[in-house]
């Protein structure tokens, strides 16, 4: 019964990652050239949003392979290990580099949001950042109650 809980959770893991995948190869390039068609003063803003969601990509994906790593130790047995809080540590790290990347593009989504009156631009940027906040304290909280179970698995080994 595990084997097929993980598999669904590796399944579901590379499913989260898929459309990401399409976003940046299809909707990044279009949001980037929308945004040099706005201010064609400024041509390098082009450039400054592909850097930034091109950026908060980066650590996603890291995060997706420590989540499919965490599921591989589940499989095996090494759920309470060093190991596993080691994984959620590096999680809880990539989404607050993930909200670190959009709180400094906010002043991008500011500008693209301005110039074409659509406010929602920054709603969806203040999601994305709380969203990443909250993964960060989820897998902080995790990773404290993993670490303590571990200890006392061990304190309690280590008394028998």
């Amino acid at each position: 019964m595990k084997q097929v809980s993980t598999l669904f959770l590796k399944i579901a893991v590379i499913l989260m990652g898929v459309p990401i995948l399409a976003l940046c190869i299809f909707v990044v390039p279009e949001i980037a050239e929308f945004a040099a068609e706005l201010y064609p003063e400024m041509a390098y803003i082009k450039y400054l949003v592909f850097i930034d969601l091109y950026a908060a990509a980066i650590p996603f994906y890291f995060a997706l392979y420590q989540a499919f790593t965490l599921l591989h130790y589940i499989d095996k047995n090494k759920a309470f290990s060093e190991l596993s809080v080691k994984a959620l540590k590096k999680i809880k790290y990539c989404a607050i580099a993930i909200s670190t990347v959009y709180v400094a593009g906010m002043p991008l989504f500011y500008l693209m949001a301005e110039r074409d009156d659509a406010p929602g631009i920054i709603l969806i940027g203040l999601v994305i950042i709380f969203a990443s906040m909250v993964i960060a304290v989820f897998a902080a909280v995790l990773q404290k109650l993993l670490q303590e179970a571990i200890d006392i698995k061990s304190e309690n080994d280590s008394i028998i």
